[in-house]
């Protein structure tokens, strides 16, 4: 099974032609995307990629729109020169393929990108963002650093550790109603236990009907009755981010 054989994954096959605002650029040994917002700011925001990673175009669409609220952006390769996850790589080998790109072994790519970011551009508030892989990613970056004012980890979350509600900032999670990769019943588990063992401020949203990558689909590639779910999320995220670190 290829990835567009998937029920719950969209077809990334068609959409590779959105050009980003932004520049690539390279961080001591880790390549990186860089987006500068409209007006000089000290706020940034690190975007972590999914498992199509730092070029994939829908994760840039989405850091630009980041950045143009605001925010200068950056999206490192978080797998440090591996190859991602491409349509026509095989499921049944994508167990192996993540040992090597695991997502709770990204803290000292995190700590050489904040530097650079405090060093080179003079930030001072840093918040994350993250799809999928890089939704884990910010769910365990948010358990582990607390130089992260914020966080929003689009459908990504840690099963596997007992240690996973004591997130140290501010931490949204998003989430697609039909997303077959995390069901309703992990979902309310974190919810949960959240509740019994977080305290910091948190949000948990369901999208009624969205799919598992719904949050980074560009215009034309939405359908009809998803549109407003899409938009909505683009919007919640975006207040989220504002809240705690515009401020």
């Amino acid at each position: 099974m290829s990835s567009k054989d998937l029920p719950f994954q969209y077809d990334i096959g068609r959409r590779s032609n959105y050009v980003g605002r932004g520049q690539e650029t390279q961080v001591e040994n880790i390549k990186a995307y860089v987006c500068q917002p409209p007006f000089p700011t000290d706020k940034a925001v690190i975007v972590v990629h999914d498992i199509y990673g730092w070029q994939f175009p829908d994760t840039r669409f989405v850091a630009d729109i980041i950045a143009a609220d605001g925010y200068l952006i950056i999206c490192p390769d978080f797998f440090l020169g591996k190859a991602p996850w491409t349509p026509n790589d095989r499921w049944q080998n994508f167990g192996d393929w993540l040992k090597h790109r695991d997502p709770m072994k990204v803290d000292r790519t995190a700590d050489i990108v904040m530097r650079c970011l405090k060093e080179q551009y003079n930030v001072k508030k840093i918040g994350i963002v993250g799809f999928s892989w890089g939704g884990m990613a910010v769910h365990h970056l948010m358990l582990t650093n607390p130089e992260l004012k914020t966080g929003v980890s689009a459908y990504g979350i840690i099963r596997d550790s007992e240690d996973r509600y004591n997130l140290l900032n501010p931490t949204f999670f998003i989430f697609g109603g039909k997303d077959h990769t995390i069901s309703q019943k992990q979902v309310t588990l974190l919810e949960q236990k959240l509740k019994e063992y977080c305290t910091v401020d948190y949000k948990i949203k369901v999208y009624p009907g969205q799919v598992h990558g719904f949050a980074q689909c560009k215009p034309e590639d939405m359908k009809s009755e998803d549109v407003p779910y899409i938009e909505e999320a683009r919007l919640d995220l975006l207040q989220w981010l504002n809240r705690y670190l515009m401020f």
